[in-house]
């Protein structure tokens, strides 16, 4: 079993925040179109509850992003 050193899990950290905060934003913008109808052929088409989900999730991306964005330089 290997085991890792102290600096190489946090070498891994903004790049994890960074890809999650992307696929939080994403999801979000899908579940924001589709809860406004404009992106139809879910069940979740037209359901005011999926586009404050969505709003949601692109809050919570959005630092995360910011902070991946920051850490990696």
């Amino acid at each position: 079993m290997a085991v890792m050193g102290s600096g190489e899990g946090s070498r891994w950290m903004p790049r994890a925040g960074l890809v999650a905060g992307i696929l939080l934003i994403v999801v979000g913008v899908v579940w924001i179109f589709q809860g406004v109808g404009a992106l139809k052929g879910s069940f979740m088409t037209g359901e005011a509850f999926w586009a404050w989900m969505g709003a949601v999730c692109v809050l919570f991306g959005l630092p995360l992003v910011v902070r991946g964005l920051r850490r990696s330089r």
